[in-house]
């Protein structure tokens, strides 16, 4: 199966913090940040416009280092993450759940790397379809 076409852009990332309320003051107050949506008390997503960064409310690691829970590669349709679904199941991709409706309207999925990184294919109407160099640039 060939590949659907190319990808977007990486413009979405989400960490988990044990400080949420404290982050997000920060990324919208210092750093000019507004709030996209407010998906519950443990989850926001923020936005400069074109991009989509998710805080999640969670424990540090060990470490006491904050974690990357996934990061997200842009697609400009649903057709096209349906059909991205379709192409990593037959390249044996490792699968962690199927295309699945948010309530603002994205939608994704969710699959691993090679080295157990999660990565989510998304669309997204508040930046899917935006383009910001042409392919082989």
């Amino acid at each position: 199966m060939e590949r659907p076409g190319r990808l977007n852009g990486m413009r979405h990332i989400a960490f988990v913090m044990p400080n949420l309320e404290e982050c997000e003051r920060f990324y919208v107050d210092i750093l000019g940040m507004t709030v996209l949506n407010r998906a519950s008390k443990n989850l926001v997503y923020l936005t400069c416009g074109n991009d989509n960064l998710s805080l999640g409310r969670g424990e540090a690691a060990a470490s006491g280092v904050q974690r990357m829970d996934h990061f997200g590669f842009v697609v400009d349709t649903k057709e096209e993450l349906d059909a991205w679904y379709r192409y990593f199941q037959s390249k044996g991709v490792p699968l962690l759940d199927s295309p699945f409706d948010h309530s603002d309207g994205a939608r994704s999925f969710h699959i691993t790397d090679p080295a157990g990184n999660v990565i989510q294919p998304i669309y997204h109407p508040a930046i899917s379809g935006q383009r910001f160099s042409k392919p082989g640039q």
